[in-house]
């Protein structure tokens, strides 16, 4: 039986890489793909999203657009990494296909509400807006989640859109302390992994290689959106960050960590957006958090090149 999953997105060139990793592996079922506002604006976006499902050869999967900006904030963007769309790099022709009519938040209420208990993932590639605004709107919601696979977050590696705070997180922390606290399993993958998942010329060009339609447009997006990354750290390659909720799914063996309290900052002016994590065990906070600190970069890659070309 295949995991059934939900997908939660701010398409976003490593979101995509994500997406297409779970479509093209027969082990995930995706329910659908709900879009947020996060790395660009909601409408961009969503109309990544219908891009990439196409990319993949399923439009039958269906897209919702949710939330078009934070619980409480303003939002922040982060064109200046993704280009104007969010998908800057390949380019991708224009959808056939729609968005569903129906709000996100709905759709992911009703399904959770539908389905047998904690039998739907929820993976979340973007700030957490849509799955706080469906625990707010519907509490019951969480006993009925099999797991929340995020990523978010760092501790470790601290922050990459403030010196404290991972993109996520910031965009809506409130929406990431509601998610911290409803009591569903949640498993983090954080800065503190992705740093470590770094997409170097070699692993890019042999994802190029594949020869497929999906393994150029990934090649294409990767080398757009990773050159902010390597003027940053200076690394061989940019972490890649938002497949290793996938690969976690697929391959939870190439990811180490452990389970501790993790608690967001929403208040201080410095540190607003900050993982909190109680990795050492130092308080009595209930450990709410499978909390990933390390991950398998050869293992991953190998996972996603055998993946990638199994798509059109």
């Amino acid at each position: 039986m295949p995991r059934k999953i939900i997908i939660d997105t701010d398409p976003g060139q490593d979101d995509a890489v994500a997406i297409l990793l779970a479509l093209a592996s027969p082990e995930l079922e995706v329910l659908g793909i709900v879009a947020v506002a996060g790395n660009v604006g909601l409408h961009h976006n969503a109309n990544n999203a219908l891009k990439i499902a196409e990319l993949a050869g399923r439009a039958d999967v269906p897209v919702f657009a949710g939330c078009a900006r934070p619980m409480r904030r303003t939002l922040v963007t982060a064109e200046h990494v993704h280009g104007d769309t969010g998908l800057n790099g390949p380019d991708l022709p224009q959808p056939k296909t729609a968005l569903q009519a129906q709000h996100g938040v709905d759709y992911i209420i009703d399904t959770l509400m539908a389905a047998e208990p904690k039998s739907i993932t929820l993976c979340t590639l973007g700030p957490l807006t849509n799955i706080g605004m469906a625990l707010v709107k519907q509490p019951a919601i969480a006993e009925r989640i099999a797991e929340i696979v995020m990523m978010g977050g760092g501790y470790f590696e601290a922050g990459n859109i403030t010196p404290a705070a991972e993109f996520n997180i910031y965009v809506d922390p409130e929406a990431a302390d509601l998610v911290m606290r409803c009591g569903a399993p949640i498993t983090m993958m954080t800065l503190d992994v992705t740093h470590q998942i770094q997409s170097t010329p070699e692993r890019l060009n042999a994802i190029r290689a594949i020869g497929n339609k999906s393994g150029t447009a990934v090649y294409e997006m990767l080398t757009f959106s990773e050159s902010f990354d390597l003027k940053k750290y200076g690394w061989d390659g940019a972490p890649l960050h938002d497949p290793t909720v996938i690969a976690y799914l697929l391959r939870p063996e190439l990811f180490d960590g452990r389970l501790c309290n993790v608690t967001i900052e929403t208040a201080s002016e410095l540190t607003v957006g900050m993982t909190v994590a109680d990795y050492w065990h130092v308080t009595d906070r209930p450990r709410n958090v499978n909390y990933m600190r390390n991950g398998n970069a050869v293992g991953f890659y190998a996972l996603l090149l055998e993946r990638l070309a199994l798509l059109p």
